[in-house]
């Protein structure tokens, strides 16, 4: 992908924080300057990158209150996330280090969202993490609460208020990933069904954005058609099950960037259409169904698992209050690649069609402690942190 680090300047926000502007050849620079593995993130990356404007921040003093704004708990994914979020944060409690630990859920109402997050802000919270369900709509709540000194720090999609940490992944970079893997096997081309997740949300426009710019390059793949699964099991095989029904055409790939794709190998089955090559994410009820049913499943993509999401947004939170400072806006996290060669490496005796609540875990820290180190000033082991506790995909 071509190179195109977009890069802002944010005086009048960061001076309410006490924090001078950094020049944008000083942007470049960090960016530059970091391990390739996490400088290859931003490349083609369509979130705005700046300075963070939380370097001369002081954390208050422990006991922390720690409080989460989730956009949507519907779905496993996001349930895990939030389970794991919770776990973590429930070891800093033991040591005395959070006092509490409290979520709120908008359920994809943005309105929502902003008046609990701005709840938050009236409680005091010491930190806030989210999910957000808007890149831009929450950006005055994300302001107040900088005003109040409170961080809040995204994961799973970035808001654009200069004020926020985004902890995020390259998703037009995996968008486009994606449809290049579709591109390779099928070198003759053929036509692909389009799964996009929750309408409005800003990975998904990030993901569409990748998807489209792959395709431009390679005209013999063309889109059957475009529907909106939410992310959701149920609402994925109805609007899939009604796009074959009513494109009698072959459909040679399922591009979806969600964690349903054994729901789409089950639509395909059950109108008796032959199994497409599918993109996502890798879950548990996938590799089940890929294990009882090796000739309808046929997979591409990679592993954007729920519990390090969760860890990656705890370990930047608690660094930051530990005193660690960001040196970007937006940290970017590789997201693993899984190959259809891979599965028998990621399937495990407990992941059955019906593992839906089951998520594989990687075997090794896909971001280890030194490449987030090259993400902070101060750097230091993260508190309250260790890969080897991850519980067990199996474990329930």
């Amino acid at each position: 992908m071509r190179k195109s680090i977009r890069i802002f300047l944010a005086g009048a926000s960061l001076a309410a924080l006490g924090v001078p502007a950094m020049a944008q050849d000083d942007v470049s620079t960090v960016v530059s300057g970091l391990p390739d593995l996490l400088k290859a993130q931003y490349d083609g990356a369509p979130q705005k990158v700046g300075p963070s404007a939380w370097g001369n921040w002081t954390p208050p003093a422990k006991p922390w209150k720690w409080c989460h704004s989730e956009s949507y708990q519907g779905n496993p994914w996001r349930v895990t996330v939030t389970k794991e979020l919770k776990r973590l944060v429930d070891g800093l409690i033991a040591d005395g280090s959070v006092s509490s630990f409290e979520v709120s859920d908008s359920n994809n109402d943005v309105s929502q969202q902003i008046n609990q997050i701005r709840a938050f802000i009236d409680k005091g919270c010491s930190i806030i993490t989210s999910i957000p369900g808007s890149a831009t709509a929450l950006d005055d709540a994300v302001d107040a609460a900088a005003a109040a000194k409170i961080p809040f720090v995204t994961a799973a999609g970035s808001v654009t208020s200069q004020n926020a940490i985004n902890v995020d992944s390259n998703y037009a970079r995996w968008g486009y990933d994606m449809v290049t893997a579709i591109n390779q096997a099928l070198p003759k081309g053929g036509n692909v069904l389009m799964v996009e997740g929750i309408a409005g949300h800003p990975i998904v426009a990030q993901e569409r954005q990748g998807a489209d710019k792959a395709l431009a390059e390679d005209k013999n793949l063309k889109v059957a058609r475009s529907v909106n699964g939410n992310w959701t099991a149920n609402v994925t095989k109805t609007v899939v099950l009604q796009a074959i029904a009513t494109n009698p055409a072959p459909v040679d790939a399922v591009w979806t960037t969600g964690s349903e794709s054994r729901v789409v190998a089950e639509a395909f089955a059950q109108a008796g259409r032959p199994a497409p090559l599918i993109t996502g994410s890798l879950t548990g009820d996938a590799l089940g169904y890929w294990k009882a049913n090796p000739d309808k499943y046929r997979f591409e993509g990679h592993a954007l698992l729920p519990h390090w999401t969760a860890q990656t947004l705890f370990r930047v939170g608690v660094r930051m209050l530990d005193g660690q400072k960001p040196k970007l806006n937006t940290l970017m996290i590789p997201i693993p690649a899984v190959h259809n060669a891979d599965l028998p490496n990621w399937y495990k005796d407990c992941m059955t069609p019906d593992a839906v609540s089951i998520f594989p875990v990687p075997p090794t820290d896909p971001m280890p402690e030194d490449l987030l180190n090259a993400y902070f000033d101060g750097a230091k082991p993260t508190p309250g942190w260790d890969y080897a506790k991850t519980p067990d995909a199996c474990a329930r």
